[in-house]
């Protein structure tokens, strides 16, 4: 049986530091160092999430602090410009907040920061309210899985599922899988590769194949 792939709400953090739209620009940078965050998630309500305050909205202020608001450049980026001069988190925070639900996969986490340009994602109910924060460290954390519960993985997922009658023998090093046995039917070669690598925590897969005995194996 193949495996279900992990989900943001594997890895995610349960504990979320978070700010109100009306929160003083030199408090958040003081919250941010205290609590030892790149960016905070902004809430309205009961929780909903309205958008987030990072370090890049906050440092517009000192980007823009001694130059001539009439340069082109500038004019080309109102925004920026917009927020170097806010005071409140509801005034320098992007909204609407780049966002993902917990069922969200761990690919789709990390290709949706990789586009967005984000470090953190806060993490939402289908209501938008705020259930927990997913950054790039706890992405990686599928990577800290043992060898040992790898091979063990693709053994139950992937050997027995491909191979059930054959010898097909799995092992881990530093997240490097290998497969080695006789494969006589080699079509499954590029399956095989394809969903091991697909188990969290493989970092690249190695094939090697045992010529098949005629003798043994007469077509």
């Amino acid at each position: 049986m193949l495996h279900s792939p992990r989900t943001v709400s594997d890895v995610m953090t349960h504990t979320v530091f978070a700010v109100g739209r009306d929160a003083p620009f030199k408090e958040i940078v003081s919250l941010m160092g205290q609590w030892k965050v790149s960016a905070l998630p902004v809430l309205a309500g009961e929780g909903r999430v309205i958008g987030v305050v990072s370090e890049a909205d906050l440092l517009t202020k000192e980007e823009f602090r001694d130059s001539d608001p009439s340069h082109f450049d500038q004019l080309r980026r109102l925004t920026d410009l917009a927020k170097a001069g806010g005071v409140t988190a509801g005034e320098v925070m992007t909204s609407p907040a780049v966002t993902v639900h917990a069922d969200t996969t761990l690919p789709q986490a990390a290709r949706i920061m990789a586009l967005r340009h984000v470090k953190r994602l806060p993490v939402t109910d289908a209501q938008g309210l705020l259930q927990g924060v997913v950054s790039r460290s706890d992405l990686l954390k599928v990577f800290l899985r043992t060898d040992d519960e790898l091979a063990e993985e693709v053994r139950r997922t992937v050997v027995a599922f491909l191979f059930p009658d054959r010898a097909v023998t799995v092992s881990v090093e530093g997240g490097v899988a290998t497969l080695g046995g006789d494969i006589r039917d080699k079509t499954l070669v590029p399956v095989a590769a394809r969903l091991t690598r697909a188990v969290e925590g493989i970092v690249d897969i190695r094939i090697h194949l045992a010529d098949p005995d005629p003798e043994q194996h007469p077509r």
